[in-house]
């Protein structure tokens, strides 16, 4: 392949060296095209625009693969655990067993939250979308942290990545808390990462809480397939607030709201919305599978397919199982869950879905383990967001550390030319 593409507007010609990833990915490097030429691009949605060159996760829509560092999600997975994956995105390699130990200690030094934090949750009604409440949260401890982080730094980067992921999980929990009116929880430093989620969720001043290893190891599991997904639209909202030099909590805060979004992280949520719908209509799956292959009804079946994945979802395949391992262990007998798993078979069975590669997505599936536990369908995008931290963080420090410029979109203008001002009177 040329190393060289080349353009011509209006009879000149002009070239603009190509870029070639380490897995063949071919871009063409047009930072130069508006001072050489006074074009743009035009590519709504951006989709056909590279914002970065990024080390941090590889995927393939097409072929269903997501690696992250190099390493295959399936491995990850199976293999390691949340934090060890969360330390690999941030910073670059996986762990040795003492640098590990040090990492989840130091999370640990770092996970109160300061008192006067819980003025600012009283102040939110009980009805406000969690969502909403962590997005401010999040904004709200750079009034608590407010020395900017020096990223040539490595100790105080260190120091921010931990108190990061120490902070955000107790402030995320204490949305779920605020909503269902108990008291707020406290991490506990003797539990790992995953298990203190577990009981400052669900533990309670009135008695002992020991949490469900199946669940916990499918939660482990469900983070580590949300920590990171390349230039999303919350990743690169973070990356692009960053680019500011805005701090990372108010970053992080900024990738909260675009999450919230239906068509982001509110997937599962939908997934969920539609399968109660399906229930009060009277549970028939077949009718609305029906629906969903008529091209001239509306409906939509939500947690289908991915704009991404082409073929399959890999996260889907992993999770699939740990999903089936929590409704067996929990031994949950529920309607909604029951229209969930008569439309996973019937998909996968018939020819119309399996055609279109139209395959149950991890939000499918995310969502029938969260509302297994009892969950809120509210609550779900808050677990989307514990798990993309790491990848959150990893994003904003590679910004930062290869000091990107500040993102700056250019835009065609289509609205009036120059037109002279009138008096209120002769309008």
């Amino acid at each position: 392949m040329s190393n060289i593409a080349t353009l011509e507007i209006d009879g000149k010609k002009y070239e603009f060296p190509v870029v070639v990833g380490t897995e063949n990915e071919v871009a063409i490097d047009i930072e130069k095209l508006r001072g050489e030429t006074g074009a743009i691009t035009l590519d709504p949605g951006y989709k056909n625009s590279g914002s970065c060159q990024s080390a941090i996760t590889f995927l393939d829509g097409e072929q269903g693969i997501l690696r992250y560092r190099g390493y295959s999600i399936e491995d990850l997975a199976s293999k390691s655990n949340f934090l060890e994956v969360s330390y690999l995105l941030i910073f670059g390699e996986l762990p040795t067993a003492a640098e590990l130990e040090k990492f989840e200690n130091t999370i640990r030094k770092y996970t109160l939250v300061h008192e006067e934090m819980k003025n600012i949750i009283d102040g939110f009604p009980k009805t406000a979308h969690p969502m909403g409440v962590l997005a401010s949260l999040t904004s709200a401890l750079t009034a608590f942290n407010p020395k900017s982080v020096n990223v040539a730094n490595d100790k105080e980067m260190y120091e921010a990545v931990c108190k990061t992921m120490g902070k955000f999980l107790v402030i995320a929990t204490w949305t779920y808390r605020k909503a269902m009116g108990y008291p707020l929880n406290y991490y506990d430093n003797t539990k790992g990462y995953v298990e203190n989620f577990m009981q400052l969720m669900f533990a309670l001043p009135t008695g002992p809480y020991k949490p469900n290893p199946v669940v916990v190891d499918a939660l482990d599991k469900l983070f580590i397939l949300h920590a990171d997904h390349e230039q999303n639209c919350s990743t690169s909202t973070v990356r692009m607030v960053g680019s500011s030099h805005a701090g990372l909590f108010a970053s992080i805060s900024a990738g909260v709201s675009a999450l919230w979004g239906p068509l982001h992280g509110g997937a599962n949520q939908a997934v969920l919305e539609m399968l109660e719908e399906i229930q009060k209509d009277g549970g028939d799956a077949d009718k609305y599978l029906a629906k969903a292959k008529d091209k001239n009804d509306p409906f939509r079946l939500m947690g289908f397919g991915h704009r991404v994945y082409k073929n399959f979802d890999p996260r889907a395949k992993i999770i699939k199982k740990a999903a089936d391992d929590v409704l067996s262990s929990l031994g949950v007998e529920d309607p909604v869950l029951n229209i969930a798993k008569k439309l996973e078979e019937s998909a996968l069975q018939d020819e119309y879905f399996k055609s279109r590669n139209l395959y149950p997505n991890v939000d499918f599936y995310s969502g029938i383990i969260y509302r297994a536990m009892g969950i809120p369908t509210e609550m779900f995008t808050v677990l989307f967001a514990i798990g993309r931290l790491p990848g959150w963080i990893a994003q904003w420090k590679e910004m930062r550390v290869n000091k990107e410029p500040i993102g700056r979109p250019r835009q065609v203008y289509v609205g009036e030319p120059h037109r002279e001002f009138k008096p209120a009177d002769k309008r």
